[in-house]
């Protein structure tokens, strides 16, 4: 039987705001545990939360970027369950009256076409506390910092049909969230994660199959592995004539398996019911046009923007518009290097990007800035030195040796363009060579390129290759 597989990701993005949604306690990462959490976030008897404003203009920043529907009167629920560290015994959220409602993004695929998430909702909520399993001996730690941060939950429409899309859209997000300011993405401190909702159903029926929930998928490798895990087991289950079971789930990274972590509930489960402390959120045409006004230019619009102005590929715009620091980056090296976007482009998604990888870095920390970047694609342009020998002058600029002019002086590294110095090495390789050389004349044209390789060699590298291949030719022949 042919299966179809659907998708739905539900987006948690910590808000960017320096104190929590109902409190002044401070949202910073990495503090001692239960040192960011005041009597509000713990829900102690007499206190009452405080909606932060700017929360909600971060909200209404993303729906309007999102194309959706942003409501002018929402309202604030209770969300009753107990955990460990769910220190009031209930989560404030929004359920029936979210502050965003439907909209859309399009989403990237790498086949190079486009397509469409629909955005059910996105609503505000208060986080929970962590939970704490290692090194504590058989018992459980209760870090209360992360309580009371504000989350915008993004839930998408079922709507993607393979784990690749459900990437592909977990990253669109998480560019466009950044682009806005909005959170930092930062997935490793739980700034930014998901959770897929993931079914079967036999190929062209409508009804969709029972789905379960994977909980706190942080980062696009494990959204992918988990999903096509869970794929296979719910189609093992059906054909092995068992029942997929509606719960949520917990992805093993270590064991690359999903396993059960509670029944999933339903909504009445969690008795929603309006917060009596918090009235309900109105928000004006004024308001919402003042957020409008904020919004920068946006993924999609950026890179139609770098492909017709700079006469880019999809693909290289693409690349460097994934995030907004990238793509301001590239204008700024464009800008100092006097044109020549493509091999600008060319070197920010080929060596710069590989350097930051490398060294854990993001842009805007390179150690090469764009102006000098710019001062060694200069060399390129104007054959000072060749695209081979510049990745050696980069790394030297990457550890701080000097500027790339510097550099290029200190090590003698000026490209050979002197033709006739480049014949006499020509032709001292070929008197050198003279088995090659009948091999290449009795017509075993791959030894062109040992010739060349021998001239390179001769040379350091230096002499200018297009040069090397013309003359080269005309020598052999």
């Amino acid at each position: 039987m042919e299966w179809e597989v659907v998708i739905g990701l539900e987006i948690h993005a910590q808000l960017a705001t320096r104190s929590k949604i109902f409190s002044g306690s401070s949202t910073a990462y990495g503090a001692a545990p239960n040192s960011q959490a005041n009597l509000v976030d713990l829900g102690y008897p007499g206190v009452l939360p405080v909606l932060n404003g700017d929360v909600v203009k971060m909200a209404v920043k993303f729906g309007l970027a999102a194309n959706c529907e942003i409501a002018r009167r929402s309202v604030f629920a209770r969300k009753n369950y107990f955990y460990p560290d769910l220190p009031k015994g209930y989560q404030i959220s929004q359920f029936e009256l979210p502050v965003v409602g439907h909209g859309e993004i399009y989403i990237n695929l790498d086949d190079g076409s486009r397509k469409r998430v629909g955005i059910t909702r996105a609503h505000l909520e208060e986080d929970a506390g962590k939970s704490l399993h290692e090194d504590f001996h058989d018992m459980t730690g209760i870090d209360l910092n992360r309580a009371g941060t504000p989350l915008l939950e993004i839930v998408s429409e079922p709507d993607m049909r393979s784990a690749e899309e459900a990437v592909a859209y977990m990253k669109g997000m998480h560019t466009l969230v950044r682009y806005l300011e909005i959170c930092d993405g930062n997935m490793q401190e739980g700034s930014f994660r998901c959770d897929a909702n993931v079914s079967v159903k036999p190929k062209g029926r409508e009804e969709l199959g029972t789905r379960t929930e994977l909980k706190n998928l942080n980062s696009f490798r494990f959204v992918e592995k988990a999903i096509n895990f869970e794929v296979k087991r719910q189609i093992d289950v059906i054909e092995s004539g068992g029942k997929v079971v509606q719960e949520t789930r917990l992805y093993d990274s270590a064991k690359n398996e999903t396993r059960t972590m509670r029944a999933k509930e339903e909504a009445n489960d969690y008795r929603y019911f309006p917060d009596p402390d918090l009235l309900p959120l109105l928000i004006s045409e004024e308001e919402i046009e003042a957020v409008r006004r904020t919004l920068p230019e946006l993924p999609d619009e950026k890179r139609e923007r770098f492909s017709s102005e700079y006469k880019l590929s999809n693909y290289d715009a693409s690349v460097l518009t994934t995030s907004r620091e990238m793509a301001d980056y590239f204008e700024a090296l464009v800008e100092a290097s006097d044109g020549e976007p493509k091999l600008a482009a060319n070197w920010v998604a080929g060596e710069l990007s590989a350097a930051l990888n490398r060294s854990g870095k993001d842009i805007g920390e390179s150690n090469v800035s764009a102006s000098a970047l710019a001062g060694l694609l200069k060399r390129i342009s104007d054959d000072t030195i060749s695209g081979k020998i510049a990745k050696e002058v980069f790394e030297a600029m990457w550890d701080g040796k000097d500027n790339a002019d510097d550099i290029i002086e200190k090590r003698g590294l000026r490209q050979i363009t002197d033709s006739a110095a480049i014949e006499k090495i020509i032709d001292e390789v070929i008197a050198a060579n003279p088995a090659q050389l009948e091999q290449y004349r009795g017509g075993k044209d791959k030894l062109f390129g040992f010739f060349v390789g021998q001239v390179m060699k001769a040379t350091e590298g230096k002499a200018n290759p297009g040069q090397v291949n013309q003359l080269l030719k005309k020598k052999l022949a």
